[in-house]
Protein backbone atom coordinates (compact mmCIF):
# COMPACT_ATOMS: atom_id res chain seq x y z
CA UNK A 1 0.00 0.00 0.00
CA UNK A 2 0.95 3.64 -0.46
CA UNK A 3 0.46 6.71 1.74
CA UNK A 4 -1.18 8.82 -0.86
CA UNK A 5 -0.91 8.79 -5.12
CA UNK A 6 0.28 11.14 -8.00
CA UNK A 7 -1.50 10.48 -11.37
CA UNK A 8 0.00 12.27 -14.66
CA UNK A 9 -2.77 11.96 -17.40
CA UNK A 10 -1.23 12.61 -20.84
CA UNK A 11 -4.22 12.90 -22.83
CA UNK A 12 -4.10 11.01 -25.97
CA UNK A 13 0.05 10.19 -25.29
CA UNK A 14 0.94 7.29 -27.32
CA UNK A 15 2.79 4.56 -26.58
CA UNK A 16 4.61 4.01 -30.11
CA UNK A 17 6.25 7.62 -29.45
CA UNK A 18 6.99 6.70 -25.76
CA UNK A 19 8.27 3.62 -25.70
CA UNK A 20 9.56 2.76 -28.74
CA UNK A 21 10.60 6.32 -30.51
CA UNK A 22 11.56 8.55 -27.67
CA UNK A 23 12.11 7.35 -23.99
CA UNK A 24 15.87 7.36 -24.57
CA UNK A 25 14.88 11.16 -24.49
CA UNK A 26 12.13 11.18 -21.66
CA UNK A 27 14.72 10.37 -18.63
CA UNK A 28 11.65 10.88 -16.06
CA UNK A 29 9.94 8.60 -17.59
CA UNK A 30 12.44 6.01 -18.79
CA UNK A 31 13.16 6.16 -14.48
CA UNK A 32 9.54 5.39 -13.40
CA UNK A 33 9.42 2.66 -16.41
CA UNK A 34 12.92 1.19 -14.60
CA UNK A 35 11.40 1.14 -11.63
CA UNK A 36 8.03 -0.03 -12.29
CA UNK A 37 5.14 -1.84 -14.19
CA UNK A 38 4.60 -0.28 -18.38
CA UNK A 39 2.65 -1.15 -20.90
CA UNK A 40 -0.64 -0.83 -23.39
CA UNK A 41 -3.56 0.60 -21.49
CA UNK A 42 -6.57 -0.55 -23.28
CA UNK A 43 -8.96 2.47 -24.44
CA UNK A 44 -12.97 2.18 -24.12
CA UNK A 45 -15.03 1.93 -27.42
CA UNK A 46 -15.51 4.83 -28.18
CA UNK A 47 -11.35 5.44 -27.76
CA UNK A 48 -11.98 9.18 -27.16
CA UNK A 49 -11.58 12.16 -24.29
CA UNK A 50 -15.30 12.00 -23.36
CA UNK A 51 -16.01 8.96 -21.70
CA UNK A 52 -12.70 7.66 -21.70
CA UNK A 53 -11.01 9.76 -18.62
CA UNK A 54 -14.57 8.70 -16.85
CA UNK A 55 -14.69 5.37 -17.77
CA UNK A 56 -10.86 5.21 -16.01
CA UNK A 57 -11.84 6.86 -13.20
CA UNK A 58 -15.60 5.20 -12.27
CA UNK A 59 -14.26 2.01 -13.83
CA UNK A 60 -17.53 1.44 -15.59
CA UNK A 61 -18.24 1.15 -19.12
CA UNK A 62 -19.66 4.05 -21.71
CA UNK A 63 -22.81 1.90 -21.84
CA UNK A 64 -23.15 1.94 -17.78
CA UNK A 65 -22.63 5.84 -17.95
CA UNK A 66 -24.81 6.37 -20.69
CA UNK A 67 -22.66 8.59 -22.88
CA UNK A 68 -21.01 7.66 -26.38
CA UNK A 69 -19.14 10.98 -27.04
CA UNK A 70 -19.22 14.86 -26.45
CA UNK A 71 -22.66 15.08 -27.55
CA UNK A 72 -25.37 12.54 -27.11
CA UNK A 73 -28.80 11.86 -27.95
CA UNK A 74 -31.63 13.14 -25.50
CA UNK A 75 -34.32 11.22 -26.82
CA UNK A 76 -35.45 9.95 -30.18
CA UNK A 77 -36.01 13.36 -32.01
CA UNK A 78 -34.05 14.49 -34.46
CA UNK A 79 -32.72 17.29 -32.93
CA UNK A 80 -32.32 16.93 -29.52
CA UNK A 81 -28.71 16.92 -28.37
CA UNK A 82 -26.84 16.84 -24.84
CA UNK A 83 -23.38 17.78 -23.84
CA UNK A 84 -21.88 14.99 -21.50
CA UNK A 85 -20.42 17.13 -19.46
CA UNK A 86 -20.11 16.27 -14.76
CA UNK A 87 -23.55 16.66 -15.02
CA UNK A 88 -23.83 13.39 -17.28
CA UNK A 89 -21.61 11.58 -14.42
CA UNK A 90 -24.18 9.34 -12.46
CA UNK A 91 -21.77 7.04 -10.83
CA UNK A 92 -18.86 8.14 -7.90
CA UNK A 93 -15.40 8.49 -10.02
CA UNK A 94 -12.40 8.17 -7.53
CA UNK A 95 -12.27 11.61 -5.96
CA UNK A 96 -15.64 10.71 -4.88
CA UNK A 97 -15.11 7.73 -2.99
CA UNK A 98 -11.85 8.97 -1.22
CA UNK A 99 -13.66 12.78 -0.51
CA UNK A 100 -16.28 10.33 1.36
CA UNK A 101 -13.67 8.49 3.21
CA UNK A 102 -12.27 11.86 4.12
CA UNK A 103 -8.91 11.75 2.39
CA UNK A 104 -7.62 14.98 0.70
CA UNK A 105 -7.85 14.49 -2.92
CA UNK A 106 -6.57 17.55 -5.83
CA UNK A 107 -8.21 16.97 -9.37
CA UNK A 108 -6.60 19.37 -11.79
CA UNK A 109 -7.79 19.33 -15.23
CA UNK A 110 -10.12 16.10 -15.44
CA UNK A 111 -12.34 15.90 -18.57
CA UNK A 112 -15.93 15.90 -17.41
CA UNK A 113 -15.20 18.20 -14.10
CA UNK A 114 -17.34 21.02 -15.61
CA UNK A 115 -19.12 21.80 -13.81
CA UNK A 116 -16.94 21.47 -10.63
CA UNK A 117 -18.74 19.49 -7.82
CA UNK A 118 -17.29 19.70 -4.20
CA UNK A 119 -14.67 17.43 -3.02
CA UNK A 120 -12.33 17.00 0.29
CA UNK A 121 -9.80 19.23 -0.98
CA UNK A 122 -9.70 21.55 -4.32
CA UNK A 123 -10.88 20.84 -8.02
CA UNK A 124 -10.12 22.77 -11.19
CA UNK A 125 -12.23 21.59 -14.12
CA UNK A 126 -11.29 20.68 -17.60
CA UNK A 127 -11.42 21.88 -21.24
CA UNK A 128 -14.80 21.73 -21.25
CA UNK A 129 -15.15 24.78 -19.13
CA UNK A 130 -16.27 27.68 -21.83
CA UNK A 131 -13.53 29.81 -20.19
CA UNK A 132 -12.40 30.70 -17.09
CA UNK A 133 -14.96 34.02 -16.27
CA UNK A 134 -17.37 30.72 -15.36
CA UNK A 135 -16.99 29.03 -11.76
CA UNK A 136 -14.30 26.81 -12.81
CA UNK A 137 -12.98 25.84 -9.25
CA UNK A 138 -14.02 24.43 -6.10
CA UNK A 139 -13.56 26.20 -3.33
CA UNK A 140 -14.55 29.15 -5.67
CA UNK A 141 -12.21 31.32 -3.97
CA UNK A 142 -9.10 29.49 -5.54
CA UNK A 143 -9.80 30.97 -9.09
CA UNK A 144 -8.16 33.99 -7.85
CA UNK A 145 -4.89 31.86 -6.03
CA UNK A 146 -4.45 30.67 -9.72
CA UNK A 147 -4.46 34.08 -11.05
CA UNK A 148 -1.85 34.75 -8.25
CA UNK A 149 0.64 32.07 -9.43
CA UNK A 150 -0.02 31.21 -12.91
CA UNK A 151 -1.57 34.39 -14.33
CA UNK A 152 -4.10 33.67 -17.25
CA UNK A 153 -4.85 29.98 -16.75
CA UNK A 154 -5.36 28.36 -19.76
CA UNK A 155 -7.68 25.63 -19.70
CA UNK A 156 -7.30 24.75 -23.58
CA UNK A 157 -5.61 25.64 -26.35
CA UNK A 158 -8.06 27.84 -28.66
CA UNK A 159 -8.63 27.16 -32.37
CA UNK A 160 -5.99 24.71 -32.01
CA UNK A 161 -7.36 23.34 -35.46
CA UNK A 162 -5.20 26.03 -37.49
CA UNK A 163 -2.88 26.88 -40.10
CA UNK A 164 -0.69 29.02 -37.92
CA UNK A 165 1.29 26.21 -36.42
CA UNK A 166 3.66 28.84 -34.74
CA UNK A 167 1.17 30.16 -32.76
CA UNK A 168 -0.96 27.28 -31.56
CA UNK A 169 2.69 25.34 -31.31
CA UNK A 170 3.59 28.38 -28.23
CA UNK A 171 -0.05 28.07 -26.81
CA UNK A 172 0.13 24.53 -26.36
CA UNK A 173 3.74 24.90 -24.36
CA UNK A 174 2.01 28.07 -22.51
CA UNK A 175 -1.02 25.96 -21.63
CA UNK A 176 1.48 23.10 -20.73
CA UNK A 177 3.72 25.06 -18.53
CA UNK A 178 0.79 26.62 -16.59
CA UNK A 179 -0.69 23.44 -15.57
CA UNK A 180 2.04 21.67 -14.28
CA UNK A 181 3.08 24.57 -12.44
CA UNK A 182 -0.80 24.91 -10.93
CA UNK A 183 0.08 21.52 -10.06
CA UNK A 184 3.20 21.81 -7.95
CA UNK A 185 1.84 24.70 -6.51
CA UNK A 186 -1.14 22.89 -5.31
CA UNK A 187 1.12 19.47 -3.90
CA UNK A 188 3.12 21.90 -2.05
CA UNK A 189 -0.09 23.84 -0.53
CA UNK A 190 -2.42 21.43 0.14
CA UNK A 191 -2.73 18.21 1.52
CA UNK A 192 -3.15 15.59 -0.59
CA UNK A 193 -3.71 11.30 -0.55
CA UNK A 194 -4.55 11.42 -4.55
CA UNK A 195 -3.71 13.83 -7.16
CA UNK A 196 -5.34 13.68 -10.31
CA UNK A 197 -4.29 15.78 -13.27
CA UNK A 198 -4.28 15.58 -16.93
CA UNK A 199 -2.86 17.68 -19.53
CA UNK A 200 -4.42 17.91 -22.84
CA UNK A 201 -1.31 19.39 -24.67
CA UNK A 202 -0.12 15.91 -25.57
CA UNK A 203 -3.89 15.36 -27.86
CA UNK A 204 -3.64 19.24 -29.04
CA UNK A 205 0.12 18.61 -30.11
CA UNK A 206 -0.63 15.43 -32.18
CA UNK A 207 -3.88 17.44 -33.77
CA UNK A 208 -1.50 19.66 -35.16
CA UNK A 209 1.81 18.38 -35.96
CA UNK A 210 1.39 14.62 -36.53
CA UNK A 211 2.27 15.19 -40.11
CA UNK A 212 5.72 16.60 -39.70
CA UNK A 213 6.89 13.80 -37.72
CA UNK A 214 5.53 10.58 -39.18
CA UNK A 215 6.83 9.49 -42.29
CA UNK A 216 4.00 7.53 -43.03
CA UNK A 217 1.70 10.34 -42.78
CA UNK A 218 0.68 11.20 -46.92
CA UNK A 219 1.55 14.90 -46.02
CA UNK A 220 4.77 14.48 -44.25
CA UNK A 221 7.95 16.24 -45.57
CA UNK A 222 11.84 15.44 -44.29
CA UNK A 223 13.34 18.07 -42.98
CA UNK A 224 10.35 20.15 -42.17
CA UNK A 225 10.56 23.24 -39.85
CA UNK A 226 8.70 21.32 -37.21
CA UNK A 227 9.78 18.10 -37.78
CA UNK A 228 10.97 17.80 -34.10
CA UNK A 229 7.59 19.61 -32.38
CA UNK A 230 6.08 16.82 -31.26
CA UNK A 231 9.36 15.00 -29.83
CA UNK A 232 10.76 18.89 -28.08
CA UNK A 233 7.14 19.06 -26.93
CA UNK A 234 7.02 15.62 -24.99
CA UNK A 235 10.84 15.89 -23.93
CA UNK A 236 9.25 19.54 -22.03
CA UNK A 237 6.66 17.57 -20.65
CA UNK A 238 8.72 14.94 -19.20
CA UNK A 239 11.04 17.71 -17.65
CA UNK A 240 7.98 19.13 -15.99
CA UNK A 241 7.12 15.29 -14.59
CA UNK A 242 10.27 15.68 -13.00
CA UNK A 243 9.68 18.56 -11.53
CA UNK A 244 6.49 16.68 -10.09
CA UNK A 245 8.45 14.11 -8.89
CA UNK A 246 10.54 16.06 -6.74
CA UNK A 247 7.86 16.68 -4.32
CA UNK A 248 7.25 12.88 -3.59
CA UNK A 249 8.49 9.58 -1.13
CA UNK A 250 8.78 6.60 -1.18
CA UNK A 251 5.74 5.98 0.06
CA UNK A 252 4.13 8.14 -3.29
CA UNK A 253 2.59 5.52 -5.89
CA UNK A 254 3.22 7.20 -9.31
CA UNK A 255 1.10 6.56 -12.47
CA UNK A 256 1.71 8.03 -15.93
CA UNK A 257 -1.61 7.03 -17.97
CA UNK A 258 -2.89 8.05 -21.23
CA UNK A 259 -6.75 7.81 -22.03
CA UNK A 260 -6.00 6.80 -25.38
CA UNK A 261 -3.51 6.83 -28.16
CA UNK A 262 -3.08 8.41 -31.54
CA UNK A 263 -1.82 7.14 -35.30
CA UNK A 264 -1.94 9.20 -38.32
CA UNK A 265 -4.90 10.49 -40.73
CA UNK A 266 -5.28 8.98 -43.87
CA UNK A 267 -8.34 10.90 -44.93
CA UNK A 268 -12.33 11.59 -43.91
CA UNK A 269 -15.39 9.22 -45.38
CA UNK A 270 -18.32 11.49 -45.60
CA UNK A 271 -20.82 8.82 -44.42
CA UNK A 272 -23.86 10.71 -44.96
CA UNK A 273 -22.65 10.92 -48.56
CA UNK A 274 -22.15 7.80 -48.84
CA UNK A 275 -25.77 7.03 -47.75
CA UNK A 276 -27.00 9.41 -49.80
CA UNK A 277 -25.88 7.12 -53.00
CA UNK A 278 -26.63 4.04 -51.66
CA UNK A 279 -30.06 5.15 -51.12
CA UNK A 280 -30.51 5.37 -47.31
CA UNK A 281 -30.63 9.39 -46.78
CA UNK A 282 -32.36 11.80 -48.52
CA UNK A 283 -32.48 15.78 -48.53
CA UNK A 284 -35.09 17.68 -49.28
CA UNK A 285 -33.11 19.89 -51.31
CA UNK A 286 -29.07 19.73 -53.19
CA UNK A 287 -26.34 21.51 -51.13
CA UNK A 288 -24.53 24.29 -53.09
CA UNK A 289 -21.65 23.47 -51.28
CA UNK A 290 -20.67 21.33 -48.97
CA UNK A 291 -22.35 21.77 -45.23
CA UNK A 292 -23.32 20.06 -41.76
CA UNK A 293 -26.01 18.09 -42.29
CA UNK A 294 -28.95 19.33 -40.02
CA UNK A 295 -31.89 17.58 -39.33
CA UNK A 296 -34.29 20.39 -41.24
CA UNK A 297 -31.79 19.80 -44.33
CA UNK A 298 -33.41 15.66 -44.28
CA UNK A 299 -36.37 14.16 -46.49
CA UNK A 300 -37.16 12.24 -43.54
CA UNK A 301 -40.24 10.12 -44.95
CA UNK A 302 -37.26 8.56 -47.61
CA UNK A 303 -34.69 8.54 -45.26
CA UNK A 304 -33.51 5.14 -43.40
CA UNK A 305 -30.28 5.95 -41.63
CA UNK A 306 -28.08 9.04 -40.55
CA UNK A 307 -24.64 9.69 -39.46
CA UNK A 308 -22.29 12.02 -37.21
CA UNK A 309 -18.82 12.87 -38.24
CA UNK A 310 -16.02 12.89 -35.42
CA UNK A 311 -13.38 10.51 -34.95
CA UNK A 312 -15.77 7.80 -35.65
CA UNK A 313 -19.15 7.31 -36.48
CA UNK A 314 -22.61 6.83 -34.77
CA UNK A 315 -24.74 5.69 -37.24
CA UNK A 316 -28.95 5.82 -36.26
CA UNK A 317 -31.28 4.02 -38.48
CA UNK A 318 -34.80 5.87 -38.74
CA UNK A 319 -36.77 3.64 -36.88
CA UNK A 320 -40.95 3.58 -37.21
CA UNK A 321 -41.90 3.98 -33.59
CA UNK A 322 -38.91 5.21 -32.34
CA UNK A 323 -38.17 7.91 -34.24
CA UNK A 324 -41.00 11.01 -35.21
CA UNK A 325 -41.06 9.97 -38.89
CA UNK A 326 -39.56 6.34 -38.70
CA UNK A 327 -39.51 4.56 -41.86
CA UNK A 328 -37.62 1.44 -41.20
CA UNK A 329 -40.15 -1.59 -39.43
CA UNK A 330 -39.07 -2.80 -35.96
CA UNK A 331 -39.03 -6.09 -37.60
CA UNK A 332 -37.13 -4.90 -40.35
CA UNK A 333 -34.63 -2.78 -37.90
CA UNK A 334 -32.02 -5.83 -37.41
CA UNK A 335 -32.20 -6.87 -41.50
CA UNK A 336 -31.74 -3.44 -42.65
CA UNK A 337 -28.61 -2.70 -39.59
CA UNK A 338 -27.08 -5.62 -41.02
CA UNK A 339 -27.15 -5.01 -44.66
CA UNK A 340 -25.41 -1.26 -43.22
CA UNK A 341 -23.06 -2.93 -41.14
CA UNK A 342 -21.42 -5.28 -44.12
CA UNK A 343 -21.54 -2.51 -46.84
CA UNK A 344 -19.86 -0.17 -44.65
CA UNK A 345 -17.32 -2.90 -43.73
CA UNK A 346 -17.09 -3.50 -47.30
CA UNK A 347 -15.75 0.65 -48.31
CA UNK A 348 -12.63 1.07 -49.74
CA UNK A 349 -10.18 4.18 -50.02
CA UNK A 350 -10.20 6.46 -52.95
CA UNK A 351 -8.02 3.82 -54.61
CA UNK A 352 -10.49 1.24 -54.21
CA UNK A 353 -8.02 -0.58 -51.75
CA UNK A 354 -9.57 -2.35 -48.77
CA UNK A 355 -9.42 -0.24 -45.34
CA UNK A 356 -10.42 -2.18 -42.45
CA UNK A 357 -13.57 -0.39 -41.26
CA UNK A 358 -15.60 -2.44 -38.30
CA UNK A 359 -19.09 -1.66 -37.92
CA UNK A 360 -20.12 -2.70 -34.07
CA UNK A 361 -23.33 -3.36 -32.54
CA UNK A 362 -22.77 -1.54 -29.45
CA UNK A 363 -24.90 -4.60 -27.55
CA UNK A 364 -21.91 -6.28 -28.80
CA UNK A 365 -19.64 -4.01 -26.82
CA UNK A 366 -21.54 -3.44 -23.91
CA UNK A 367 -23.38 -5.46 -21.65
CA UNK A 368 -25.52 -2.75 -20.08
CA UNK A 369 -26.36 0.04 -22.28
CA UNK A 370 -28.19 3.47 -20.99
CA UNK A 371 -28.88 6.71 -22.93
CA UNK A 372 -29.89 7.22 -26.60
CA UNK A 373 -27.13 3.96 -27.88
CA UNK A 374 -25.97 4.59 -31.95
CA UNK A 375 -27.69 1.64 -33.57
CA UNK A 376 -23.97 1.12 -35.49
CA UNK A 377 -20.71 2.54 -33.93
CA UNK A 378 -18.12 2.54 -37.11
CA UNK A 379 -14.22 2.74 -37.06
CA UNK A 380 -13.68 3.87 -40.58
CA UNK A 381 -10.02 2.17 -41.49
CA UNK A 382 -9.72 0.77 -37.90
CA UNK A 383 -9.98 4.71 -37.34
CA UNK A 384 -7.14 5.68 -39.99
CA UNK A 385 -10.01 7.27 -41.58
CA UNK A 386 -12.11 9.66 -39.69
CA UNK A 387 -15.93 10.23 -39.95
CA UNK A 388 -17.14 13.24 -42.10
CA UNK A 389 -20.57 14.65 -41.34
CA UNK A 390 -20.99 16.53 -44.23
CA UNK A 391 -22.95 16.83 -47.22
CA UNK A 392 -22.64 18.13 -50.59
CA UNK A 393 -19.10 17.42 -51.14
CA UNK A 394 -19.79 15.39 -54.02
CA UNK A 395 -17.44 12.87 -53.12
CA UNK A 396 -17.18 10.26 -49.90
CA UNK A 397 -13.76 10.25 -50.00
CA UNK A 398 -11.98 13.77 -48.69
CA UNK A 399 -8.47 14.54 -47.69
CA UNK A 400 -9.23 17.87 -45.93
CA UNK A 401 -11.17 17.93 -42.64
CA UNK A 402 -14.47 19.74 -42.26
CA UNK A 403 -13.48 21.20 -38.78
CA UNK A 404 -10.24 22.62 -39.82
CA UNK A 405 -6.08 20.95 -40.21
CA UNK A 406 -6.01 17.89 -38.16
CA UNK A 407 -3.15 15.24 -39.14
CA UNK A 408 -4.37 12.56 -36.26
CA UNK A 409 -6.65 10.68 -35.12
CA UNK A 410 -7.54 8.43 -31.56
CA UNK A 411 -6.45 4.96 -31.66
CA UNK A 412 -7.19 2.58 -28.73
CA UNK A 413 -4.02 2.02 -27.57
CA UNK A 414 -2.68 4.20 -24.27
CA UNK A 415 -0.42 3.48 -22.32
CA UNK A 416 0.59 3.19 -18.20
CA UNK A 417 3.66 3.70 -16.39
CA UNK A 418 3.68 2.37 -12.44
CA UNK A 419 5.66 2.78 -10.31
CA UNK A 420 4.81 2.09 -6.48
CA UNK A 421 6.05 -0.97 -3.88
CA UNK A 422 5.11 -3.93 -4.57
CA UNK A 423 4.31 -3.33 -8.11
CA UNK A 424 6.13 -6.24 -10.66
CA UNK A 425 8.97 -4.39 -12.50
CA UNK A 426 9.27 -4.84 -16.26
CA UNK A 427 7.18 -4.14 -19.48
CA UNK A 428 4.01 -5.79 -18.93
CA UNK A 429 0.96 -7.19 -20.45
CA UNK A 430 -2.02 -5.12 -22.01
CA UNK A 431 -4.64 -3.92 -19.71
CA UNK A 432 -7.75 -2.24 -19.62
CA UNK A 433 -8.64 1.83 -19.22
CA UNK A 434 -11.11 0.05 -16.69
CA UNK A 435 -7.89 -1.40 -14.31
CA UNK A 436 -7.01 2.37 -13.46
CA UNK A 437 -9.31 2.63 -10.33
CA UNK A 438 -9.43 -0.54 -9.06
CA UNK A 439 -5.62 -0.32 -9.04
CA UNK A 440 -5.44 3.20 -7.45
CA UNK A 441 -7.92 2.42 -4.63
CA UNK A 442 -5.78 -0.98 -3.98
CA UNK A 443 -2.67 1.04 -3.34
CA UNK A 444 -4.07 3.24 -1.20
CA UNK A 445 -5.46 0.88 0.61
CA UNK A 446 -9.32 0.87 0.43
CA UNK A 447 -11.75 -1.73 -0.58
CA UNK A 448 -12.67 -1.78 -4.57
CA UNK A 449 -16.75 -1.36 -4.89
CA UNK A 450 -17.67 -4.67 -6.43
CA UNK A 451 -19.88 -2.62 -9.14
CA UNK A 452 -16.29 -1.77 -10.63
CA UNK A 453 -15.64 -3.53 -14.03
CA UNK A 454 -11.83 -3.51 -14.19
CA UNK A 455 -9.52 -5.63 -11.92
CA UNK A 456 -6.72 -4.10 -9.87
CA UNK A 457 -2.75 -4.37 -11.14
CA UNK A 458 -1.68 -5.16 -7.77
CA UNK A 459 -3.01 -7.57 -5.14
CA UNK A 460 -4.93 -6.68 -2.56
Amino acid sequence: MSRRALVIGLDSAAPQLVFDRWLDDLPNLRSLAERGRWGVLRSCDPPITVPAWSVMTSSRSPGVLGFYGFRNRKDHSYDALAFADSRAVQVPRLWDILSRKGRPVIVLGVPQTYPVSQVNGVMVSCFLTPDTSRQYTYPAGLRHEIEGVVGDYMLDVPNFRTEDKERVLRDIETMTERRFQLAEHLMQTRPWDLLFMVEMGTDRVHHAFWRYADPEHRLYERGNRFETAMRDYYGGVDEKLGRLLGHTDEDTAVLVVSDHGAKRIDGGICVNEWLRREGYLALLEEPAEPTRLTPAMIDWERTTAWGEGGYYCRLFLNVAGREPQGTVAPEAYERVRSELKVKLEALRDDQGRPIGTVAHRPEELYAERKGIVPDLMVYFGDLYWRSVGQVGTGTVHVFENDTGPDDANHAHEGLYVLAADGVKRGRGEQRSILDVAPTLLTLLGEPVPPEMEGKSLVPG
